[in-house]
């Protein structure tokens, strides 16, 4: 009988097992692997794990499970972003309280001037990539 797509790639998963097991080194694990992805005939897949210990083959999906979606850089980028403009900002209002302490004078906030556009463009920047994800 004919192998399907599936067929071959369960038998493929099952070599990956029994590779990640120990069973199969490196060479006779690319060589079966390509020989199961050419067969054409279930015997042909047949041979490829007769001499392996029985695994109940409908215990391994056709194609493989789609990993979980990780955070993009563009998140750990602006995460990155927000830290540095925070820390940038509370240094900024160290020296402007101990200047404002040791001349004993009110002295203008110009830590707002730093803050201020710096956390406008990163904010901005921010809600337009979560608009480009979403459109995607």
């Amino acid at each position: 009988m004919r192998a399907s797509d599936a067929d071959r790639d369960r038998i493929a998963a099952v070599l990956r097992e029994h590779y990640a097991e120990g069973r199969l080194n490196v060479e006779e694990f690319d060589e079966r692997l390509e020989l199961a992805y050419n067969a054409k005939t279930h015997g042909d897949l047949a041979v490829l794990t007769r001499d392996l210990p029985f695994v109940d083959m409908r215990s391994f999906a056709a194609r493989p499970e789609p990993t979980p979606a990780k955070p993009a850089k563009a998140d750990e980028g602006m995460r990155g972003a927000w830290t540095v403009w925070a820390m940038a900002s509370g240094i900024n209002w160290v020296i402007w309280l101990i200047v404002s302490l040791t001349t004993w004078e009110g002295i203008y906030p110009w830590p707002l001037w730093v803050m201020g556009p710096w956390g406008v463009v990163l904010l901005v920047n921010q809600l337009s990539s979560g608009k480009r994800k979403d459109e995607k």
